[in-house]
C-alpha cells in the first residue's frame, strides 16, 4: 500500500471515530509503514528527528499510544517494539503475532478458532476481554 493511501485510510477511520490524526501521528504512522518488521520507539524517534529536530521521546510515545488505541499499530510487549496492523480499515480484531527470534520478522495472523477458545475460557472464568494480543516466538521459514 502506498503511504498516501495509508494515511487517507487512517484519516477516514479517525473521522468516523471522532479522533484526530495530527501531523505527528501521521508522520509516525508513515515511518512505521516503511518497516517490514517491528521497530522500537527510539529507532522511530531517530528517524523522526531527521525531519523534525524538535521531536522528543514524548512525541513518539504519545503518537504510538494513539495509533495503538486506534488499532493502526500493535505493540509487541515481549520485545518492546511496534508493528503496523495489516487490517487498518478493520482494526478491531484479535491480534496474533508470529515473531522470529532470529531475524525479527513479525507476521500478523488471524485465527478465529484461537480467539473463540480464549474467549470461551475467559467467559468460563467470568473474565471480560477488552483487548487481545497473542505473541508466539520462534523461527520463521527463512531462518530454518
Amino acid at each position: 500500500m502506498n503511504l498516501d493511501n495509508l494515511i487517507d485510510q487512517a484519516q477516514k477511520v479517525c473521522e468516523k471515530r471522532g479522533a484526530r490524526l495530527t501531523k505527528a501521528r501521521s508522520d509516525v504512522l508513515k515511518l512505521l509503514a516503511q518497516h517490514e518488521g517491528a521497530v522500537g520507539a527510539y529507532d522511530l524517534l531517530a528517524q523522526l528527528q531527521k525531519s523534525d529536530a524538535n521531536a522528543k521521546p514524548a512525541t513518539i510515545y504519545r503518537a504510538l499510544d494513539f495509533l495503538s488505541k486506534q488499532g493502526f499499530v500493535h505493540k509487541i510487549e515481549s520485545i518492546n517494539a511496534f508493528v503496523m496492523c495489516h487490517h487498518i480499515s478493520d482494526c478491531n480484531h484479535p491480534v496474533q503475532l508470529l515473531i522470529c527470534d532470529d531475524c525479527g520478522h513479525v507476521e500478523e495472523i488471524q485465527s478465529n478458532n484461537l480467539d473463540l477458545a480464549i474467549r470461551a475460557m475467559a467467559d468460563a472464568s467470568g473474565f471480560d476481554i477488552s483487548h487481545q494480543i497473542v505473541e508466539a516466538h520462534g523461527r520463521c521459514q527463512n531462518c530454518h
